[in-house]
């Protein structure tokens, strides 16, 4: 019977259409480190989820939460603390101009605090975003996740074509020319916001565009797109959801795409699973912010949060995660792109740390998005023992983002799997 009688259960329970992934959904019981275990005691190299960031079932982490749950957890309206140590010890991580932090509970939170701070600092409602691009669930974050260039059936949205060099707008433009045609998808928002007597609020978009396909962003975007949202009277959001805590090797993905945001939002990794989100941002912002909303959040800003949020500092700044990740995924994506060399379908390879993306191709020269053979290397490779998945503007990138904690060894597992992959199309 397999896992039927579950599968048929959580429909009951939750209702038919809750995303799985795989055709035979893989029933996980228990974690460790990179590894997972089914049910059947098979295990699995995690090559996916980012939100275990120094791994599954860390010990420190796990140590972290039962001191502070035997000892203390309330909600924010109390003075605590471990609070501030934790806020101090992560804006010292940023940039210097981003100097106070508004914590929730989850990313799509976070992209709700950004949305309404960058609203109240400007007084402005319009917000340009990519197409292709998700930052969470709620009415209003909804808006501006997989809209399309062009839309406009959310006035106070507006979508450009995301930058990227695999797919440009303009197949023979050197590398200004590609940079500036993007500039001019920007600035087009903009003016479209201003004849429409829409003030602009802000640009959000993921610092190195995780969901969209994680592209070759051209030169000098993110820093001449920021400019030319401020000069218009709006605020920089990026989302470091997917990007920050060192996924990229750096601590934050806006270092690896060069600029400096005026509001960073952060999520998924901070809690190594416990739900702990937030925005950074210049404390004026977050003072307005605050004063326009009257914001609090039962569950946030808690001494739990606190606690595991230090402990997973602690992990990655004494065990030198950044390195590793900088390391490992330097050895992997040079590893893929000699196997590019003998496999048409491996379109492109390209990525940051152990943000990895492998476009899967028709055929190479044409770069025809194969989403059914993505989606099949995603369930062949799974059986073997990696779980990955496809994903990106057009479905048929395999996504590579394992836990901050996956080493070579781990990365030579799965090169000999993905190679026998390979070799049985």
């Amino acid at each position: 019977m397999g896992n039927e009688p579950l599968i048929d259960r959580r429909s009951r329970l939750l209702g038919k259409g809750a995303p799985l992934f795989y055709r035979e959904p893989v029933h996980i019981v228990r974690g460790d480190g990179v590894w997972l275990y089914d049910a059947d005691g098979k295990r699995y190299v995690d090559m996916y989820n980012n939100v275990p960031c120094v791994g599954h079932a860390n010990p420190r982490v796990v140590e972290a939460i039962a001191q502070q749950t035997a000892t203390l957890n309330v909600h924010s309206r109390y003075l605590h603390e471990g609070i501030l140590d934790y806020a101090e010890r992560l804006t010292g991580h940023h940039d210097p101009a981003l100097t106070s932090v508004v914590f929730t509970c989850s990313g799509t939170e976070a992209s709700e605090v950004a949305l309404l701070m960058a609203r109240a600092a400007t007084e402005g409602r319009g917000i340009i975003c990519s197409d292709g691009g998700y930052h969470g669930n709620s009415t209003e974050v909804r808006k501006l996740s997989r809209f399309r260039a062009g839309d406009n059936a959310n006035p106070e949205f507006r979508a450009i074509p995301y930058p990227q060099t695999y797919r440009p707008l303009k197949n023979d433009a050197d590398a200004s020319e590609l940079t500036n045609l993007y500039l001019a998808e920007v600035q087009k928002a903009i003016d479209d916001f201003s004849a429409n007597d829409i003030p602009l609020a802000g640009m959000f978009v993921c610092s190195i565009f995780a969901n969209e396909g994680l592209p070759n962003i051209p030169e000098r975007f993110m820093k001449d797109a920021a400019t030319l949202v401020r000069n218009a009277g709006g605020l920089f959001i990026a989302d470091e959801v997917q990007a920050g805590f060192c996924r990229t090797g750096r601590w934050w993905g806006y270092e690896t795409s060069d600029f400096v945001p005026d509001i960073v939002t952060m999520g998924k990794p901070m809690g190594n699973g416990l739900p702990l989100a937030g925005v950074a941002a210049p404390t004026e912002l977050v003072d307005v912010f605050r004063e326009h909303t009257g914001y609090f959040n039962t569950f946030a800003s808690s001494p739990l949060q606190a606690a595991v949020g230090s402990a997973v500092l602690d992990i990655i700044e004494e065990d030198d995660l950044p390195k590793s990740v900088t390391e490992v995924g330097a050895y992997l994506r040079t590893a893929l792109r000699e196997l590019q060399e003998t496999h048409e379908r491996m379109g492109d390879i390209r990525g940051h740390g152990l943000a990895i993306g492998i476009d899967w191709v028709l055929e190479r020269e044409s770069k025809t998005p194969d989403r059914e053979g993505a989606a099949d290397i995603a369930n062949r490779i799974k059986d073997k023992g990696f779980l990955l998945s496809n994903m990106g503007s057009f479905g048929n990138m395999l996504k590579i983002r394992p836990p901050l904690v996956f080493g070579r060894e781990h990365a030579d597992l799965f090169l000999t799997a993905f190679e026998e992959t390979l070799r049985e199309l």
